[in-house]
């Protein structure tokens, strides 16, 4: 009998204080319809200051171990999806391991931007399915305030801080229910600053030049992003089911990552069903690049959204260029 990955758990952790698209409004020059008309966001969480995050993460991943009654020593291994780690090292993974005191469980970060998690979804699964590993906790997290430009309206009205967390573990039964497909892909050839945080790394190590340039700051190129995003999402939901033999029809929710609603209006419209068919939240939470999706996952469940054999899409595209789907039977 064959190994299928399931998703034993879920969870999710947002911070407590709320940023509305009102309060911005006393920040830069902008306007909640602005905001919801464009991006279909009304507020975001934000990190408070004493919060860093692998503290998100590991509240996430600890209501992920609830929901599965799995012990953290059951835990094989971490993989935190981030673009915002407490440190460049060591890893996010390793910090989260000793604040849930998973002390069996290697540990890994992984960068693909917003398709962050679905990259460390699918990097579990193989681990899973070979039978190297049993339970696998795989979460996406940011605290994107920390690196965005409060005075810059074109990228601070649309990021927010939060974490999700999934326990995924191997199911030797034959019910059916995993992770049946993946499909993944990367364009390094298209230019970084396109979306990017300029300085801070080897490329540009930090400088007094590079604080006073704000090059440590989120930049994007919005125009191009948008555009990326209206071909790229359509195109790998129709790739991930043209190589498994599915239909869009048979299909029951597509959870995407939550970047913009208008992207998903658009995606709906070249596949040819209705807006509702994918879940949304960014209207709550904004855009928190590899946490949207997990963020999304537990919020449908928790309204009873989800059903046993309900098949599944869970979709992201960021920077990179990354992007992936995953296609899953609950």
């Amino acid at each position: 009998m064959a190994i299928l990955s399931k998703i034993s758990g879920t969870g999710s952790y947002l911070p407590e204080k709320i940023l509305t698209n009102d309060d911005l409004c006393k920040m830069v020059d902008t306007s909640d319809e602005w905001i919801f008309q464009r991006v279909g966001i009304k507020k975001r969480h934000i990190a408070a200051d004493t919060e860093v995050t692998s503290d998100l993460a590991a509240n996430a991943a600890q209501a992920a171990l609830n929901n599965a009654s799995i012990n953290s020593m059951d835990i094989d291994l971490i993989i935190v999806a981030t673009i915002t780690p407490d440190k460049p090292f060591p890893s996010t993974a390793t910090q989260v391991q000793r604040k849930i005191n998973a002390k069996n469980a290697a540990a890994i970060d992984v960068n693909a931007a917003c398709s962050g998690f679905i990259y460390g979804l699918t990097i579990a699964d193989q681990f899973i399915k070979s039978g190297f590993y049993r339970n696998i906790l795989v979460i996406g997290v940011e605290v994107l305030s920390r690196f965005t430009n409060w005075q810059d309206r074109n990228t601070c009205v649309l990021f927010g801080d939060g974490a999700g967390a999934v326990v995924l573990s191997s199911n030797h039964t034959d019910s059916g229910a995993g992770l049946k497909y993946a499909t993944l892909g990367a364009d390094g050839f298209t230019p970084p600053e396109w979306l990017e945080i300029p300085a801070g790394g080897s490329a540009l190590p930090a400088s007094k030049e590079t604080v006073e340039q704000n090059l440590h700051f989120a930049a994007m190129n919005g125009k191009e992003i948008f555009k990326f995003g209206v071909k790229i999402l359509p195109k790998t939901i129709n790739s991930l089911l043209d190589k498994n033999g599915y239909s869009i029809k048979d299909i029951d929710m597509i959870i995407p990552h939550q970047a913009n609603v208008r992207i998903v209006e658009s995606a709906a419209k070249k596949l040819g069903i209705h807006k509702d068919k994918f879940f949304m939240n960014i209207d709550k939470y904004a855009n928190t690049s590899a946490a949207t999706i997990p963020i999304a996952l537990d919020d449908a469940i928790k309204q009873n959204l989800i059903k046993k054999g309900d098949k599944i899409i869970l979709v992201g595209f960021g920077g990179g260029l990354t992007w992936g789907a995953v296609l899953y039977e609950w």
